[in-house]
């Protein structure tokens, strides 16, 4: 069957706000996303758009909205690190989401086996080579092919639902926090 031409397309009009709430009903993983600036400097910001795509061959994707300073950064560069956050990490999910501040700043991270910024004490780390990018609506979509990957078993996964980050879920072992989800 021969794809549709999204032109062909009729799409109703949808409210962005309802979009956004419909959406946030869908529990996230989040990442942080580090590569290298031309100059070398540390890039890197939370996502929660990460997705696998392929086990054979290893590729993943998640996607940056066209207005993100750092989307030059990333769509030239040739490889960057994808890091699963621990809910330990929730602050860092803060800054690295706060414009105008030095992301990295007292940060520990060190060069990975591609050289990007890998930050410590992630529940799992992919580095990446670019395999690909592509514009879709008001983002970004960017594929890369995993090169070297690790986790730690024994950590909790920070969740994002609703607009509000998750430090304590069932699916962990080291809880931290309360019951209810802690707003950004």
């Amino acid at each position: 069957m021969k794809p549709l031409n999204p032109a062909q397309l009729a799409v109703p009009e949808v409210a962005p706000r309802a979009l956004r709430d419909a959406l946030g009903m869908f529990a996230t993983g989040v990442t942080i996303v580090t590569t290298l600036a031309p100059d070398g400097a540390p890039v890197g910001l939370t996502v929660n758009s990460f997705n696998s795509v392929s086990l054979d061959p290893p590729l993943v994707l998640w996607s940056l909205a066209h207005r993100a300073t750092s989307l030059a950064a990333f769509t030239a560069a040739r490889h960057y690190a994808i890091h699963v956050l621990t809910v330990e990490q929730r602050e860092l999910a803060v800054r690295f989401a706060t414009r105008g501040v030095d992301r990295f700043a007292g940060v520990s991270w060190q060069p990975g086996l591609t050289g990007m910024p890998v930050i410590a004490g992630a529940a799992a780390v992919f580095e990446c080579a670019h395999r690909s990018h592509h514009r879709e609506g008001d983002h970004t979509i960017l594929v890369g092919a995993v090169m070297h990957c690790s986790h730690r078993a024994d950590s909790a996964p920070l969740l994002y639902h609703g607009g509000m980050f998750y430090t304590e879920h069932p699916l962990g072992r080291l809880a931290v926090g309360g019951a209810r989800g802690v707003r950004p």
